[in-house]
């Protein structure tokens, strides 16, 4: 393959990402209610698009099973963990028993939205800016670092079946990233250096929200989820690292004490 077909989405990837940092950095920043309506939107078209792909003949629920759990997301963080669960699984019942085909991954994945969503929420209001920004960057320092090494090394491919880009060079450079991202927040606030290799986990959790996604992309015969972010497909293909990472957080956090304070 020649340089330039190997680069030519760089230029569109890098605009749109930007944008998107910078819009993300401003919502973390904010916190508070800000920041539950951004991600309750987020995970709201996620699931819009996801009943686009499995169901595709069936536009209506997918509007308002978006707009359902984009609800169901802003009344749980708000009530307390116990009333919060089954407020949180409610919606993919509501959806399985509504869409007609691949109800099954339907139910898995829109679960992991929800649990996703409020564990990034969980994250910010728990722990404050500083550890949803350790978050956001290990999962960015994964992609990009998994993007650039795969493109530029190449070699053996990671799961070519599932996803034919994903190289193991791209996958190590992704854990390396993840690493020194964990080093300089570690060094940063002062914790131990198990948080280097908490911030790996956490970016192959990252990539197993990858692989996931894309496993149902192969299933439907889709190459993205949506057309609305250029260079990166839809909000499914650019969040689904950051899914495996939130639910890694939310479910690890009481057990390696990472983000501190917790324990």
């Amino acid at each position: 393959m020649s340089a330039p077909g190997r680069w030519s989405d760089l230029a569109a990837r890098m605009g749109s990402g930007l944008v998107m940092v910078l819009v993300g950095l401003a919502a973390v920043a904010a916190g508070g209610d800000i920041f539950h309506v951004f991600v309750a939107l987020i995970c709201g078209a996620m699931i819009w698009e996801l009943v686009r792909m499995l169901a595709p003949e069936q536009t209506g629920p997918a509007l308002w099973l978006g707009a359902l759990v984009a609800a169901a997301l802003l009344l749980a963080i708000y009530l307390p963990p116990a009333f919060a669960l089954p407020v949180l699984l409610a919606p993919a019942f509501v959806g399985f028993s509504q869409i007609e085909d691949n109800r099954a991954p339907f139910m898995i994945f829109s679960v992991g939205i929800l649990l996703a969503g409020y564990g990034m929420m969980s994250v910010r209001d728990e722990f404050g800016f500083v550890w949803m920004l350790w978050l956001v960057l290990v999962v960015v320092a994964t992609d990009v670092a998994g993007y650039f090494a795969g493109k530029s090394l190449g070699g053996r491919k990671f799961w070519p079946r599932v996803s034919p880009n994903k190289t193991w060079s791209g996958t190590i450079a992704g854990w390396l990233a993840a690493a020194a991202v964990g080093l300089v927040f570690a060094l940063w606030q002062g914790t131990s250096l198990g948080l280097v290799a908490v911030s790996v986990a956490m970016s192959m959790a990252a990539q197993m929200g990858d692989i996931s996604e894309s496993a149902i992309k192969r299933r439907v015969g889709v190459k993205d989820a949506s057309a609305l972010i250029p260079g990166h497909g839809g909000l499914l293909d650019r969040f689904d690292g950051m899914l495996g990472a939130a639910i890694f957080v939310l479910i690890t956090a009481p057990l390696t004490g990472y983000p501190p304070g917790l324990v």
